[in-house]
């Protein structure tokens, strides 16, 4: 009696240990299953219309982006048309962040900033570490020499063909690329850190040329304002792949729906003649000379070197 009285309990207790189990693992599915939806992450999209703020990256470069040196407001072409994009797109508040123009993919990669935009040209190296949008606008290249144009520059060839000059590029530009293209030594290019300290590399005799897209120097140049340097009126578009230039906004590799809203508001903002009225309104720019329609180039032909 007493071994049946035992088997009863110890079956009993088997049985409860069972149903607690049970239950246990349900429960712990059912928690997992809720909190998984309530913790879901939502997209940089919606982070960002959520707060409405969108973090971005520019170089100081004008035209295309910098920081008014009074007002400390943010200006210049690129700068308008991120801010009316985002705008577009529900994000009203551009939190800009001035870094050196090497440093913007690098900012952007590791998350410092949600999108960069200054003017960048979309090239097929960049495209492997930052996720460019739809061309925005597009822009050719020019030179600034000392006055009087001692050397005879005209073109990026006339830099080759004479090994005594030396010219002045801001560090990460795509001019690195297009004075190798045309044969200019790498000992003859010195690098410097901006726009400014180019067109001072030149004023100061430190070198006889400097090279940029035409609306920088133009825009340098102007503001400038010396007697001691001249821009080159008659200056040769080089024949090479990647002039015309075409500049757009970036975005980190792993932020395809951020970057997929922002060319579909760009769209949009194309068609309607917004993206005309920034760049007629903007230092250096015209829509007639800059502009890029919709279909026109793309960013998927430009980063596979078409």
């Amino acid at each position: 009696m007493k071994n049946y009285t035992l088997l009863l309990m110890l079956g009993l207790i088997l049985v409860l240990a069972a149903c607690g189990n049970g239950g246990s693992e349900g429960g712990d599915s059912a928690e997992g299953e809720a909190g998984g939806d309530s913790g879901a992450e939502s997209g940089k999209l919606a982070e960002l219309q959520d707060s409405g703020t969108v973090r971005v990256g520019f170089a100081n470069e004008p035209p295309y982006a910098y920081e008014d040196s009074e007002s400390g407001e943010l200006e210049g072409a690129a700068i308008d048309i991120a801010t009316a994009v985002f705008q577009e797109m529900g994000i009203d508040n551009v939190e800009g962040h001035l870094t050196d123009w090497g440093e913007l993919i690098p900012g952007v990669q590791a998350g410092q900033y949600d999108a960069i935009t200054a003017g960048m040209a979309i090239l097929p190296d960049r495209c492997e570490n930052a996720m460019f949008a739809e061309p925005e606008m597009q822009y050719g290249e020019g030179l600034v020499v000392e006055a009087g144009n001692p050397h005879d520059i005209h073109s990026y060839a006339d830099i080759a063909e004479n090994p005594d000059v030396t010219v002045a590029l801001m560090e990460g530009t795509t001019q690195f690329d297009f004075l190798d293209q045309e044969g200019v030594d790498p000992n003859q290019i010195m690098s410097v850190g901006d726009i400014p300290a180019q067109l001072s590399a030149v004023q100061s005799g430190n070198a006889d040329v400097t090279a940029a897209t035409e609306a920088t120097l133009r825009a340098a140049y102007e503001s400038l304002d010396s007697e001691d340097v001249e821009i080159v009126e008659d200056f040769e578009q080089p024949d090479i792949e990647g002039i015309p230039s075409y500049g757009a906004a970036a975005f980190n590799l792993e932020d395809e729906e951020l970057r997929n809203a922002y060319n579909d508001a760009l769209e949009t903002l194309k068609e309607d003649g917004t993206i005309d009225g920034i760049l007629d309104d903007s230092q250096g720019f015209t829509a007639e000379n800059n502009r890029v329609e919709v279909g026109e180039m793309t960013t998927e032909q430009l980063c596979e070197g078409e």
